[in-house]
């Protein structure tokens, strides 16, 4: 899985702390870092190593996790597909049917939005690890439409490769809860027609069957994943299963709606993060 190993995570190396101490300070700043700040990280070990000392400088709770695809040929050399990032709770946002809430990027770094399934871990879970759908249904008890925003304050988060965008919370910036999906368990969840509009036009159409092994999959990556990192999945999480019709850049005063076909869809506006 190219996870850390956990000695790592108590020390660190230099650079890592000093990368992990770059990212959260700009993320409290609401600034920009034109450059990657330190060497890149060789493999995701490195990478998570770097997200974990992050996580603990930044001490806020985490609601959720994203999922991101990781694109040959990067997916041999790191010897996964995918890879995950945590979601604060302070940054998970609720979205009524019809509201368009605000919701902050770096506005001189990265910014884009993504339409996504999002499954629930039910409270409780502590394993073992699902191996089909079937048993990954048994542990998600609630399915909604969404939108995850990723954003950065390093421009170079996605272009610069799969361990950058790691080692900075896997670049999330938020998350839009909407509206629950009807019942999900008699669906195929592959095969809902998604569509993505950045200020009233289309940019992407797609549907989540070209997602490896779809949404509930990406959920068994990350249970198996976190497991591996020691993190504890007993207080329930939202799994971002994975950009549906890609990763649609965005800047601030640009509105984004994702839809589901007959099932709703999910809307946000893009604001520039303010520091604190």
């Amino acid at each position: 899985m190219g996870v850390h190993n956990p000695a790592l995570e108590r020390s660190g190396s230099a650079d890592a702390q000093a990368i992990a101490r770059a990212f959260v300070g700009a993320r409290r700043a609401g600034a920009a870092l034109t450059t990657y700040p330190g060497p890149i990280p060789e493999d995701l070990g490195a990478a998570y190593c770097i997200q974990d000392l992050a996580l603990g400088l930044d001490g806020r709770a985490v609601g959720g996790w994203k999922v991101g695809r990781i694109n040959p040929p990067d997916d041999l050399r790191l010897g996964t597909n995918r890879l995950a990032g945590p979601i604060f709770r302070d940054d998970i946002v609720a979205a009524d049917p019809g509201s368009s809430p605000d919701m902050p990027v770096f506005a001189d770094g990265f910014a884009a939005v993504e339409a996504e399934l999002l499954l629930h871990v039910r409270p409780g879970f502590a394993g073992p690890v699902p191996t089909d759908d079937a048993g990954t249904m048994a542990v998600i008890d609630e399915v909604r439409l969404g939108i995850e925003v990723a954003s950065s304050p390093y421009p170079g988060i996605n272009s610069d490769g799969p361990t950058v965008t790691a080692s900075d919370f896997g670049n999330n910036g938020g998350l839009v809860i909407g509206a629950a999906l009807a019942g999900w368990p008699l669906l195929d969840l592959c095969a809902i027609e998604v569509t993505m509009a950045i200020d009233g036009r289309e940019v992407g159409r797609a549907t989540a069957r070209t997602m490896l092994d779809g949404p509930l999959g990406a959920v068994r990556f990350l249970l198996a994943h976190l497991a591996g990192r020691g993190i504890s999945t007993a207080a329930g999480l939202w799994v971002s299963t994975g950009a549906i019709t890609g990763v649609h850049e965005i800047a601030p005063g640009g509105s984004a709606v994702a839809a589901f076909g007959d099932h709703g869809s999910v809307a946000c506006r893009i604001v520039a993060r303010r520091p604190g």
